[in-house]
């Protein structure tokens, strides 16, 4: 006879499907907490837009006044006019660039007029129509932020370049680190600017940027000097080669004889007559150097682009009125809404 044994059900078959029941819930309740939080954002959005359609026609009219004050307050006030001037400071002058500005912006807050006028010699009508001053980076370029990075590795000590590398220098680089600026002048006049140049150009100098000049300037001496003594001598070391070879192209072919017979010829001179052309090259290349780096660099500051003969019109969205009011009267209208049905959603909550 053949025996019935009985069946003994698979743990691991129910143990596996816990598991996915668990993963499912745990699934479901996720997928409810998302679609709370997106019924929650969707309920958010119609309360907004609610008192909108409700008072359409209040809103369109709110709109309209408010627009219409903006454009009246615009039109009331006085224009502000700007104007750029684009310099590239050597000798470390930007530094006085900086100061000049603050100090003349302090001047302006305290109405100090009688001093902007000796600055700048203008009138007193045009420094009084004069706004502020604003000091900004250049334009840069690509190659230049490299030039710059290239300058300041070599400035730095050897055991700190691996630690500063080009977008760590570029990201942490302040208003002082270049040499370019945009100077920026505000003003109630369209028409000033051009005579704020010559004010300009005194403020770049003082006795610190003239001492650096001078220590330039001396430097340069010395090392062009150095540079035409080294020629000098090279100079007349190849007259020098140049009379060996002579004589000895003279004397090419004297010989003697001995009793033995055999002629003897006159041993030939050496000279280094290519090394020394190399030498004079990289000598006058670095004199050339030294002659367009003290041309280039010969003043204090350069005006790369002056300040434009009338300025424009400067107006940042903040200061547009006609933009500013309508929105901020809806943002009121909507919080005043919602301020009401929140106070009536309390009074009525048992």
């Amino acid at each position: 006879m053949s025996e019935k044994l009985p069946q003994q059900p698979n743990n691991e078959e129910v143990d596996l499907g816990q598991l996915f029941n668990a993963i499912g819930g745990l699934f479901e309740k996720l997928f409810a907490f998302i679609g709370r939080i997106l019924t929650g954002i969707f309920s958010a959005i119609i309360h907004v837009i609610k008192p909108l359609i409700v008072y359409f026609k209040l809103v369109v009219g709110i709109l309209t006044i408010a627009v219409i004050l903006g454009v009246i307050l615009e039109k009331s006030e006085d224009p502000i006019y700007s104007s750029k001037m684009v310099v590239e400071a050597h000798f470390d002058s930007k530094y006085q660039l900086v100061n000049s500005i603050d100090y003349f912006n302090a001047l302006i807050k305290s109405d100090n007029f009688k001093e902007l006028e000796t600055i700048f010699e203008i009138d007193s009508v045009t420094a009084n129509e004069l706004k502020g001053f604003e000091l900004a980076r250049g334009p840069e370029t690509q190659n230049d932020l490299f030039r710059e990075y290239n300058e300041y590795i070599q400035s730095i000590d050897t055991s700190l370049v691996n630690q500063v590398n080009y977008n760590e220098y570029v990201n942490n680089r302040t208003l002082l680190s270049g040499s370019m600026y945009t100077i920026i002048a505000k003003s109630k006049k369209q028409d000033i600017f051009l005579k704020l140049t010559e004010g300009f150009k005194k403020t770049f100098e003082n006795d610190f940027t003239k001492k650096q000049k001078r220590v330039r300037d001396t430097l340069a001496y010395i090392e062009r000097k150095s540079l035409t003594t080294e020629l000098s001598r090279l100079d007349s070391i190849q007259n020098i080669y140049l009379e060996v070879l002579k004589n000895e192209s003279n004397n090419r072919d004297v010989s003697f004889g001995l009793n033995t017979g055999i002629p003897l010829q006159e041993v030939k001179s050496v000279t280094n007559e290519y090394d020394l052309f190399i030498k004079e090259q990289e000598i006058r290349r670095n004199l050339n150097y030294l002659n367009k780096t003290i041309a280039e660099d010969d003043t204090i500051f350069d005006i790369i682009s002056p300040f434009d003969k009338l300025g424009y019109e400067d107006k940042t969205l903040t200061e547009r009125y006609f933009f500013i009011f309508p929105i901020f009267i809806l943002i009121l209208f909507v919080l005043w809404f919602l301020v009401i049905k929140a106070f009536n959603f309390i009074k009525n909550y048992e």
